[in-house]
């Protein structure tokens, strides 16, 4: 996961809606069943869709009331939490 990239999907979605997030999720995903992908083309969109997501996760902390700098430390920790153990 990658904070900065968190970051700007996140202000896509403050600048237009979350749906569209999910949308370009759905296609992303789709794509991930292709054959004709390699490995690395892959593991690019499996990036891309974990950074989309957790856009998603901080967006409904905040759109919950907790304010966006510590929606989006918490996720980071949780995020490092589950990799240390």
């Amino acid at each position: 996961m990658r904070l900065p990239v968190i970051k700007h999907v996140l202000s896509f979605i403050e600048a237009n809606d979350e749906d569209y997030v999910i949308e370009t999720l759905e296609t992303l995903e789709h794509l991930t069943e292709s054959s004709h992908l390699k490995d690395g083309e892959i593991d690019v969109l499996g990036e891309l869709i974990s950074n989309m997501y957790g856009a998603i996760e901080v967006s409904k902390k905040m759109n919950s009331g907790v304010p966006k700098k510590e929606a989006l430390n918490d996720f980071m920790s949780r995020v490092m939490g589950s990799i240390d153990t």
